[in-house]
């Protein structure tokens, strides 16, 4: 049988301000990973966003065990973040006859709030690493996490207009849900963060485990299961579906569209 070891939250060698549960973990682990497997053979971007927050999960177990290994609180990645903007990209793509919403072109709103996601993660990830000194710097990127979200459900609102506007096909609608719910749970999830260390390192919601697992892991586990309930795959089919790959630098220049391969022509007589 395994035995947890805890300390006094006050040890600076210890990583919790609790005594943390091992099956809990555990069994959330094991969770997220069946839920990210299940689109092994599907959606890329749901598997890596699955995946990340299962390793989340894996390293605090190991944190667990090993109490002196470090679990910073910046170390809870939001996978399902990319998830949501990669898809609500090929959606304008795939709908949209202009391929853009918001005046943002739908390959650019992918980078552009990818990138933005990135920049959030890493400033957490700054004050995770300098202790206590950095929770400050880390609320502030969790902060700066969601006001990115909301420009991003501005966007994803425009498109739900837009579309009503439009005649034809209703397929968009599912997947289109599906975001709104997955960005209300990651909400729930960065209300929990921000508020987590708001009153000071020592407050009865970082004392204590449940509220971690209830609003933080419970939130991203559900968002997970309904991309599984209700893939997107069924929707996101044909050439349309997917963003066009650029050809390497030799072929677009022998390309039939190349200044060059029409300058072949024309000196060749065709």
């Amino acid at each position: 049988m395994v035995r947890v070891k805890c300390l006094d939250p006050t040890d600076p060698d210890y990583s919790f301000l609790y005594c943390p549960s091992f099956p809990a973990a555990v069994l959330f682990s094991v969770l997220f990973a069946l839920t990210a497997l299940g689109h092994i053979n599907s959606t890329v971007v749901i598997l890596m966003g699955g995946l990340w927050e299962t390793l989340g999960l894996v390293i605090r177990v190991f944190s667990v065990l090993h109490y002196y290994l470090p679990y910073s609180f910046s170390s809870r990645r939001c996978g399902s973040t990319h998830s949501s903007i990669v898809l609500m990209a090929r959606l304008v793509y795939l709908f949209v006859p202009e391929k853009r919403v918001g005046g943002i072109n739908a390959q650019r709103l992918s980078l552009c709030f990818v990138l933005l996601d990135i920049t959030a993660f890493l400033i957490q990830a700054v004050g995770g690493s300098i202790g206590l000194l950095g929770i400050h710097v880390y609320e502030g990127g969790i902060g700066l996490q969601e006001l990115f979200i909301l420009g991003f459900i501005g966007l994803v609102i425009r498109f739900h207009y837009k579309m009503r506007r439009l005649e034809g096909s209703t397929e968009w609608k599912r997947p289109l849900y599906t975001i709104y719910a997955t960005l209300g749970l990651i909400t729930i999830r960065i209300i929990y963060r921000l508020v987590e260390y708001s009153g000071g390192v020592y407050t009865p919601i970082t004392s204590h485990e449940a509220p971690f697992y209830c609003l933080d892991a419970l939130p991203m586990l559900t968002a997970l299961l309904l991309w599984n309930i209700f893939h997107p795959g069924p929707v996101l089919v044909g050439p349309e579906s997917e963003f066009p790959k650029k050809l390497p630098l030799r072929l677009r220049a022998a390309s039939p569209f190349s200044a060059r391969y029409t300058n072949e022509v024309e000196l060749s007589g065709v």
